[in-house]
């Protein structure tokens, strides 16, 4: 069985976080029932797994993973409802975070068999598809050490300043969940948590570093063409509503 390096993306629009993290899950099975039916069959006939990458926005939501606390939110039921925010336990690596209109959202859905079987190495190129992208609008970002994510500021770290969030699960080597980068994100959402648990430092967004707001879907094209050459994968465009 020959890998396949093709990655079907699709843009999802704004779409609820459930509704996105459902279609996830649907994704993964998929693949995962797939790569458990290959198994039983001689090498000839197994048929290869697909790749997704969804793209998307969401109404205002706060995340919390696996390892984070809930006490990182600073909102009770009645202040979530003033916000017009919703509050999701999820099942990915990390603490809080926030998402919300105007942050590009992108879920690689990815059977590493495909590609390579090593998630720091894959944490790694999210993280440089983000770097390029940014570099792009010449904000020069990169890593710190310890924490996940993209920030600016990352080498004297004066002033360091997260400006994407990052988060994954892996089962079977099928991956999901994935990245947040604030373009035009209204940043006084983060406020009201203590975002992926660290509270000395700030978070930002391209509008803000760069002085004016930038198209989504200008990000979205970069980030896309970054993520295709990182891969070495080839990117086929397919519309939400075909499958469904």
């Amino acid at each position: 069985m020959k890998q396949n390096r093709e990655i079907v993306f699709e843009k999802l629009g704004l779409m609820d976080y459930q509704q996105a993290w459902d279609y996830q899950e649907q994704l993964l099975k998929e693949i995962v029932d797939l790569k458990s039916q290959n198994r039983s069959l001689p090498e000839e006939e197994r048929l290869s797994t697909p790749n997704y990458l969804l793209l998307c926005q969401h109404p205002h939501v706060y995340t919390l993973g696996k390892s984070g606390h809930e006490a990182h939110l600073l909102l009770d039921e009645k202040g979530l409802a003033e916000k017009h925010a919703s509050f999701y336990k999820i099942n990915r690596g990390g603490d809080i975070t926030y998402h919300g209109p105007g942050q590009l959202v992108a879920y690689p859905i990815l059977d590493l068999e495909n590609f390579f079987t090593d998630i720091h190495q894959y944490l790694r190129l999210l993280e440089e598809a983000v770097i390029q992208t940014l570099a792009e609008y010449d904000l020069k970002a990169g890593r710190i050490v310890g924490l996940t994510g993209v920030w600016l500021d990352f080498e004297e770290q004066r002033n360091p300043r997260k400006i994407c969030a990052m988060g994954v699960k892996c089962s079977r080597w099928v991956t999901m969940h994935g990245l947040a980068l604030n373009v035009n994100t209204d940043l006084a959402y983060f406020g009201n948590i203590v975002p992926c648990g660290i509270s000395d430092k700030a978070v930002t967004s391209l509008e803000k570093e760069i002085g004016r707001v930038v198209p989504l879907a200008e990000v979205e094209e970069k980030l896309l063409r970054h993520f295709e050459q990182l891969f070495e994968a080839k990117m086929l465009m397919h519309h939400y509503e075909e499958r469904h």
